[in-house]
């Protein structure tokens, strides 16, 4: 693959941006992986491999990888990361088997499938997230340890142990929510979160809170960049499931990137491509001890709003987080950890996509449904579960539809004229040519619905011929056959028969190898031509010479 060139013009606009993110994602990173329950250390290297390696690899020269929320709840659900004895080989050989799966995805250009996930899906998923989001760091918010088997259970037992709260935590992490909402809106932007982090963070010595958590409390902060390190391939088995639902997640989340975030030359990004550079970046961070990434919509959206013009600004942007934990290691291990809580609830607020929910709720029953469900189970069983389900559901969703879109209508055709459209007659009229045209997909799931809509065959339906007109159907399945055999014998049965038009050579094959062509007849299936309406007209033709034939030995 090559390398994607550099525009040298930009590197200024480029460096000023990447600095930006490089800062901001300091602090963000060391969130992510507190909110995936590891050391916080291993959401920075994986912010900090993942932005800078991801960029030579995409198709989106903005595209910037880090570990997005979504995907550091699914790790916190897995239990080899967080109870094992050793988490730290199982979370670098997630990130790795992440990566094999994203790459396998790229290679085999399956970015064009990511279309077949529903909105109502992702809008539930998102949105239970982001309450997640909101709901886990209550616990380093008020400095009370809650219990329960899900942070939603966990959230009720604080509200009955408020008076266990330890208020200093709290001002200091309410002090942060505060002032990055403030700080925000002034010139500092974006750099308003890192500046309310210092902020709150001085406070704790300043006013002698020394109950109040610090980073270093939980974790080591090393002043030095992480040594390739290769997790033991023994724990890779019992993280099949829960890489899928990463690369899911990961993929999804990228594409809505690819989706809408143009390149400067205006055109859209490859997705399929997008997903080889996720692949690549995770494999990175496996290797670097980071968490497993993603395409992150915020980061790339952050990078762009700072002035970046190119890739090289992910690039410097990665560059700025090593130079970091080189000369501020061991300063960073001093933020206050309801500082860190503060940030990831303004994170988790603005990952609430109440917008999209409205407009989910206002079309079909089953999108809501399928919404309610998804943000439910995401609530009360692990996420890597929770994606599995919104996957089935989409799957469910898809096949619902297509199945109930099939519609049949009557073509009368007439010398000289355009085909006049109607309703398909209740009853196959004796001694005369019905033309049938499916508008619709033809797979199985839709195949009893077809059959319905076919005029029934009466013993009053002698000596006619009904036409199924099956141009642009690639492919069919056994159950369509059937119903085409089905209705052949009945036709049959009433001295009349059905004639196939239009028909794609892969289907006359299959056919063939299920010896439905024998039954049918080889001489009542017409081939599609290269003339629309040709093979039609054939079997029209075809079909009136016999009724006439019929009529005369009558």
């Amino acid at each position: 693959m090559k390398l994607p060139s550099i525009n040298r013009g930009t590197i200024g606009e480029d460096l000023s941006a990447g600095l930006v993110l490089g800062i901001q994602s300091v602090p963000d990173g060391m969130a992510a992986g507190l909110l995936a329950l590891v050391n916080p250390v291993y959401g920075l290297y994986g912010y900090m491999t993942g932005v800078f390696s991801g960029a030579f690899f995409t198709s989106s020269t903005f595209m910037s990888i880090q570990a997005t929320s979504a995907m550091a709840l699914i790790v916190a659900s897995v239990p080899q990361v967080t109870q094992a004895t050793d988490p730290n080989s199982a979370l670098f050989a997630l990130a790795l088997l992440t990566g094999v799966l994203m790459l396998a995805a790229g290679i085999l250009k399956l970015g064009r499938l990511v279309r077949f996930v529903p909105n109502s899906v992702m809008t539930g998923f998102v949105n239970a997230v982001a309450v997640l989001i909101v709901l886990g760091q209550l616990d380093d918010l008020t400095g009370y340890s809650t219990t329960g088997p899900n942070r939603v259970v966990r959230t009720f037992d604080l509200l009955v142990n408020l008076d266990q709260v330890h208020l200093p935590t709290l001002i200091v992490g309410l002090l942060t929510i505060i002032l990055i909402v403030t700080l925000e809106k002034t010139s500092l932007k974006a750099m308003g979160m890192v500046v309310a982090m210092i902020f709150a963070s001085l406070v704790v010595p300043l006013f002698g809170a020394h109950q109040v958590a610090q980073v270093r409390d939980i974790a080591e902060i090393p002043g030095s960049l992480p040594l390739p390190m290769l997790p033991p391939l023994s724990v890779l088995p019992g993280l099949i499931i829960p890489a899928l639902a990463l690369a899911f997640v990961g993929l999804v989340q990228g594409a809505s990137i690819t989706q809408s975030v143009p390149n400067p030359d205006g055109k859209y990004p490859d997705a399929s491509r997008d997903f080889i550079g996720q692949g690549a970046a995770n494999l990175v961070a496996g290797l670097l001890q980071g968490m497993p990434v993603g395409g992150s919509m915020s980061a790339t959206a952050l990078v762009r709003s700072a002035g970046a013009r190119s890739r090289l600004a992910n690039m410097i942007a990665g560059v700025t987080m090593a130079l970091a934990i080189l000369l501020f290691g061991r300063l960073v291990g001093l933020l206050a950890m309801p500082a860190l809580a503060g940030l990831l609830i303004v994170v988790g607020f603005r990952t609430l996509k109440l917008d999209q929910v409205q407009m989910v709720w206002r079309t079909v029953l089953v999108q809501r449904v399928v919404m309610l469900i998804t943000f439910v189970a995401a609530l009360l069983v692990p996420l890597q579960f929770a994606v599995l389900i919104g996957v089935a559901l989409a799957v469910l969703l898809f096949v619902f539809q297509q199945s109930n879109k099939i519609t049949v209508v009557a073509w009368k055709i007439e010398p000289g004229r355009y085909p006049q459209e109607s309703a398909p007659p209740a009853v196959v009229p004796a001694q005369r040519v019905t033309v049938l045209v499916p508008y619709g997909s033809l797979f199985y799931a839709a195949a009893p619905v077809f059959a319905e809509q076919l005029p029934e065959v009466t013993a009053d339906s002698r000596h006619a011929v009904v036409i199924l007109a099956l141009r642009g159907k690639k492919d069919v399945g056994s159950t369509l056959l059937e119903v085409f055999t089905r209705y052949a014998d009945a036709l049959r049965q009433q001295e009349s028969k059905l004639m196939l038009a239009g028909v794609d050579p892969n289907v006359k094959e299959q056919m063939e190898r299920t010896e439905v062509l024998h039954q049918i007849g080889h001489e009542n299936v017409f081939l599609a031509q290269e003339g629309v309406g040709q093979a039609l007209q054939d079997a029209v033709d075809d079909a009136e010479k016999w009724i006439v034939t019929k009529a005369q030995a009558a």
